[in-house]
């Protein structure tokens, strides 16, 4: 049992950590990579798809992206989803292909994108500090039942803790790579 809450701190905290990998992804650093564009979907038969679904996504050199809709006919909606996406791109098209070159950043917009991932950091440093706590009253309320006796307690509050500690240290090192790959000129 003791074993089985430890697995599911490990396990659920695990899962915090692809999410922020995931969201440092979205974060443009000065190099183009395909990630960019996972979270745009594009209106495909009155259906929000994503871009991945309807194109391939290819990074041609280290400034641009090249888009190929596998339908002619989803050049103009792809255009468009990317223009509408808030990224800052000007996509290029050139008959059915649609080259996005990514503008340099500017130190101002740099610091900027230092401080969202500073932001998302944090916002996994609190969702593994819920973890801890949500198993912490779970420890709790097992000792009440008088399924663990208070000495489990204590030493299985500090394995959650130490597991708690390792995952905050992850998240720091992901976030000081991803700010200094922003901050790399």
């Amino acid at each position: 049992m003791t074993e089985d809450i430890k697995k599911d701190v490990q396990a659920r905290m695990a899962k915090s950590i692809e999410a922020l990998k995931s969201e440092l992804a979205r974060i443009r650093t000065g190099r183009a990579h395909t990630g960019l564009l996972d979270h745009i979907a594009v209106d495909y038969y009155g259906t929000r798809t994503p871009l991945a679904q309807v194109a391939s996504v290819t990074v041609s050199d280290a400034r641009n992206l090249t888009v190929t809709p596998w339908e002619k006919s989803l050049v103009g909606p792809i255009e468009r989803a990317i223009l509408e996406s808030g990224l800052g791109f000007n996509p290029v098209t050139t008959g059915t292909t649609i080259r996005i070159p990514m503008p340099p950043l500017t130190e101002e917009r740099r610091r900027e994108l230092g401080k969202v991932a500073r932001s998302e950091g944090e916002n996994a440093k609190i969702a593994i500090r819920n973890i801890r706590r949500d198993s912490n009253t779970h420890l709790k309320e097992q000792v009440k039942k008088k399924l663990l006796s208070e000495d489990e307690e204590k030493r299985l509050m500090e394995a959650v803790q130490k597991i708690t500690d390792q995952f905050i240290a992850e998240i720091d090192r992901l976030v000081g790579a991803k700010e200094h790959d922003i901050l790399e000129v």
